[in-house]
């Protein structure tokens, strides 16, 4: 006769897991490293908001390059990018518009304004903007205007 399996469960031992003092430790070193990394970050929020609308004029500028494959043409300015959000009316009609849209939503720029769009652009397709922090035309720095022109920057 064979003896029968038994299932010995093991416990932890006591010291197992961190004391207070280590999470202490854990806990100024996360501090330390935030001290001399977010006044870096903090420093830059402008350079940040610049990077964010290149990004996001590059990913529209894709969205508006895909909704011309499937479409044969860029919405014109007046359909203006929330044809990238919902099937436009008017001209010119979409032929094939994807059911789920090219875009989420409407977007806007890290300042809170709409990209401008005009289709044909001046040197092509498109031609979309953000104005920068003052929402004008021209400027330097943060002000100034971020621009691609029928998806070539």
């Amino acid at each position: 006769m064979r003896p029968q399996a038994t299932h010995v469960q093991t416990l932890p031992p006591k010291d197992a897991g961190l004391s207070l003092i280590e999470t202490l430790i854990v806990l100024v070193i996360i501090g330390l490293v935030s001290a001399m990394i977010v006044p870096k970050v903090i420093g830059r929020p402008d350079e940040a908001r610049i990077t964010v609308a290149r990004n996001d004029i590059a990913v529209i500028a894709s969205a508006l390059k895909m909704y011309r494959l499937d479409n044969r043409a860029y919405p014109s300015t007046a359909q203006g990018l929330s044809a990238l959000v919902q099937r436009p009316s008017g001209s010119p009609q979409p032929a094939n518009w994807h059911p789920e849209g090219y875009l989420d939503e409407a977007p806007k720029d890290p300042w809170g304004n709409f990209y401008e769009y005009r289709s044909p652009g001046e040197k092509g397709g498109f031609d979309l903007l953000s104005f920068g922090a003052d929402g004008k035309v021209g400027g330097d720095g943060q002000n100034a205007d971020i621009l691609i022109q029928d998806g070539a920057r």
